[in-house]
């Protein structure tokens, strides 16, 4: 039981790891993402921390 609820949690802690919006990580993230796939606040954040810096 312990086993299980181990392997979840080291599960979902590695998966939550991205990086923070407006680092290069994160631009440069964006910039290979299909632009059909971008929300309007990530359209927003890209314009603001990549563009117009």
């Amino acid at each position: 039981m312990y086993r299980v609820m181990f392997v979840m949690l080291a599960a979902v802690l590695v998966s939550a790891c991205a990086p923070e919006v407006g680092s290069k990580e994160w631009c440069k993230d964006m910039k290979e993402k299909p632009k059909s796939e971008w929300t309007g606040s990530e359209a927003g954040d890209y314009a603001k921390h990549c563009l117009f810096k």
